[in-house]
């Protein structure tokens, strides 16, 4: 069984909407929700693929942008809760983790990485600055967790936010996403941040997830009961890319490129694709 508070099933969904990697771009992240609001359907489901925040300078205008769209699509007579999926993306990792560096051997040293893969614009949304946190990692562990507690409560201050970081998910599917002895083609779909490995068990790709891998590219059979998997980060900046067995929606935003967001089937058609 699939462990359903790191795994969510979509269920049998009309369509799903799978959102790429935000990096905090909020304008197009409204654009594409103005465009979505018209098309988005009971019936749909809506996956954001991790990554929607770091890199950018609005951080919590994101946040904002991700929970007011979430209140009007449920406003929507057969909408439900379930309906609407967030991943965990490499950014939301390394907030969590930076909530807990006081818990890190080496404090100095991870920051030290943290702040050089964009970690720096979160900091600033939620009251510190990558100056101070640099600072503090050098610090006792009491006053690294003063730290992080000053950062939990300032976002703890801003309605909406905790409870958004505490409901990611590492991935969604419909199907099974399980392998079997068998690899053959199936009709499901799973829905990955940045990166899977097909060499390994499903419940065993821990931060391949969020991080990505390069065997991502190197996919060329179907996994389990899957026809597809989606992801909407690739660390590489390939761009947009479909293959037989996967499918790529990063477009580089964040990093210049427009915000995309693709609709696929059940069965993992790509039937549509929205640029912001």
């Amino acid at each position: 069984m699939v462990d359903s508070q790191r795994f969510v099933d979509l269920g049998r969904p009309r369509r799903i909407w799978a959102v790429a990697a935000v990096h905090a771009a909020v304008d197009r992240l409204a654009r594409l929700h103005d465009d979505l609001g018209g098309r988005f359907r009971p019936g749909d489901r809506l996956v954001y693929l991790g990554n929607f925040i770091g890199r950018g300078p609005h951080v919590q205008e994101t946040i904002e942008e991700l929970l007011m769209f979430r209140r009007a699509l449920l406003a929507v007579s057969g909408m439900f809760e379930t309906d609407i999926v967030y991943l965990r993306g490499g950014q939301e990792e390394m907030w969590q983790k930076l909530l807990q560096l006081q818990l890190a051997p080496n404090p100095r040293e991870i920051m030290t990485w943290m702040l050089s893969q964009g970690v720096g614009a979160t900091l600033e949304a939620y009251g510190s600055n990558a100056e101070q946190a640099s600072v503090v990692a050098r610090d006792t562990a009491r006053n690294i967790a003063r730290f992080t507690g000053g950062l939990r409560e300032v976002m703890r201050k801003s309605p909406g936010h905790e409870a958004l970081f505490s409901a990611l998910r590492r991935s969604a599917f419909c199907g099974s996403p399980e392998a079997t002895a068998e690899r053959r083609e199936g009709g499901g779909v799973l829905f990955v941040s940045a990166g899977f490995d097909s060499e390994r068990d499903f419940e065993a790709q821990g931060d391949a997830f969020w991080w990505g891998s390069a065997q991502f590219a190197r996919i060329d059979r179907h996994y389990g009961g899957l026809s597809r998997i989606v992801r909407g980060h690739d660390p590489a900046r390939g761009g947009f890319v479909m293959t037989k067995y996967t499918l790529t929606v990063d477009a580089g935003c964040g990093f210049g490129g427009p915000l995309v967001c693709a609709c696929v089937s059940p069965s993992g058609e790509l039937l549509e694709s929205l640029e912001a």
